[in-house]
């Protein structure tokens, strides 16, 4: 089959392990992003089977309408972001592996990477020490042990961040759905009485929530002006799940300390004057939480699996099986 994935900006797939179970195939490897959806679609002429990078590609109607030829989109993972409806209009088959092996434990690491990254300023330490003023001009550190860390959701990347927290010796307090703060309580964790009281009292806030309708927006900019002034907000989840502008004016108001950020409202981030990349008290990085080789292997090693399912006539995990017939492969 003619398989194209797009995104790979980084150009590392074609350096993993699982590449190899697309032998036998014709393999066409983007590492930049289409300007719009008929630069994307262009690209795509003669394309059998596209894989997707996450959510780095939107699929509304104007793009599955112009996908000619193309018969399988595969993926991993929440799809919010792909408009099955219209890939069932244009008859081809969607497919995307929800995996139920547990939580990403490099999203996790990157996530306590960035509070200590934080609290210790190690990009001034860094900066300082490359402009030769040995402990000179950084500001001062602040130990992990001891302070309250907050989780704003409670799923399994959450539960794992809770982990490295108590082994740092962190207090750590969750807020969630009603049943998720009762998971953490049963897990020994701290529920504050109120929301309020969970932003006032954080030390660190990590934001750990799918990006849904009802979750969009979900942090306002009231929630955010509650924290102390030597607070951290950490956010390797979904940007759009704290409301639009909250954390800027949180951030010029001195509401919050610093901001560790992972992820942004609009992505790719290339501009180096956007107000949040560019703020002095933001530690950037730009969405690599479950970009490591192994994290990488084990979610394309899925979707190459979608791939030769369908080539062999049997697909897989298939979202829309309507629109499939065995004359398809």
């Amino acid at each position: 089959m003619k398989v194209h994935i797009l995104d790979d900006w980084y150009d590392n797939l074609r350096c993993l392990p699982s590449f190899s179970l697309l032998d036998g195939h014709e393999v066409t490897v983007w590492t930049d992003r289409a300007p719009d959806a008929a630069a994307q679609a262009a690209r795509l002429k003669g394309a059998e089977a596209v894989v997707l990078f996450r959510d780095r590609t939107t699929i509304n109607a104007e793009l599955a309408e112009a996908l000619d030829g193309v018969k399988l989109i595969a993926m991993r993972g929440q799809h919010g972001h792909v408009d099955t409806d219209a890939l069932s209009r244009a008859g081809i088959l969607f497919c995307s592996k929800m995996s139920k092996d547990g939580p990403s434990t490099s999203t996790a690491e990157l996530t306590f990477g960035l509070i200590i990254a934080a609290l210790r300023h190690l990009p001034e330490q860094i900066a300082s020490a490359l402009a030769g003023a040995w402990q000179g001009h950084a500001p001062l550190g602040r130990n992990v042990a001891g302070k309250r860390l907050g989780l704003y959701g409670y799923g399994g990347i959450a539960k794992v961040v809770a982990g490295y927290a108590r082994a740092f010796g962190m207090d750590v307090q969750v807020w969630a759905s009603e049943a998720s703060r009762a998971r953490a309580a049963v897990d020994g964790l701290i529920v504050p009485e109120d929301r309020e009281a969970f932003f006032a009292s954080s030390d660190v806030v990590s934001i750990h929530k799918r990006l849904l309708p009802e979750t969009r927006g979900e942090v306002t900019e009231a929630d955010l002006m509650v924290m102390r002034p030597d607070s951290v907000l950490v956010n390797t989840s979904r940007a759009s799940v704290i409301a639009p502008g909250a954390l800027l004016a949180a951030l010029e108001a001195g509401r919050i300390g610093q901001a560790a950020l992972d992820v942004f409202p609009a992505e790719p981030v290339t501009d180096p004057a956007d107000p949040l990349l560019s703020h002095p008290r933001v530690i950037p990085t730009p969405h690599v939480g479950f970009v490591t080789s192994e994290e990488l292997d084990k979610q394309f090693g899925e979707i190459f699996e979608l791939i030769i399912a369908y080539a062999e006539g049997a697909p897989i995990e298939m979202i829309n099986p309507e629109v499939w017939s065995p004359s398809q492969s």
